[in-house]
């Protein structure tokens, strides 16, 4: 998701960069634009240097965070900040992470950055409830799938039970 510096746009649109270019893509939401199963007519180009970067996915359905147990934990979808915003909390610290977004058909349809901010001083899950910076892009498992990672069988554990939908995140 980007918009121009130029006019600012609040929300912004999905884009797909090409060299130092950033191509808008006809699709609301990158969430319709999985649904849509992955291509969009492209509309107009900006220069890498025009635009702001947004986060990924703005309102993800759910955030699973899986630990290394094989487990995992929810976090709060309304966080979601792009790479610039302020967490919010002084003193938060970041703990790096890898989100894979659900695509069409529960499918993972790609890869981002994701950090968790912490705040050790806040109290119990308080902790962790205030910020997940996301992004700024977004790789298909076709260009790169991060290694050391099970992510199928991670998918297929936030899967039991229930339906994931287009914009989930599967994090580890």
């Amino acid at each position: 998701m980007f918009s121009p510096r130029d006019p600012f746009l609040e929300r912004g649109w999905p884009g797909r960069i090409d060299g130092d270019m950033v191509i808008q893509l006809a699709a609301q939401t990158l969430q319709a634009f999985f649904t849509g199963g992955g291509r969009a007519r492209e509309h107009a180009e900006y220069p890498l240097a025009d635009v702001v970067f947004r986060a990924p996915v703005l309102h993800p359905p759910s955030v699973r965070v899986f630990d290394d147990s094989g487990d995992f934990v929810f976090a709060n979808p309304a966080a979601i900040k792009a790479v610039d915003e302020d967490p919010g909390v002084p003193g938060a610290e970041p703990v790096e992470r890898v989100a894979a977004i659900v695509g069409a058909d529960g499918a993972i349809a790609g890869f981002t950055p994701l950090v968790e901010w912490v705040a050790p001083q806040l109290n119990g899950i308080k902790q962790r409830d205030f910020a997940l910076t996301l992004g700024p892009a977004v790789t298909t498992p076709d260009e790169s799938t991060p290694h050391g990672v099970d992510w199928e069988r991670l998918v297929a554990h936030a899967a039991e039970n229930t339906t994931l939908y287009p914009g989930d995140l599967i994090v580890r």
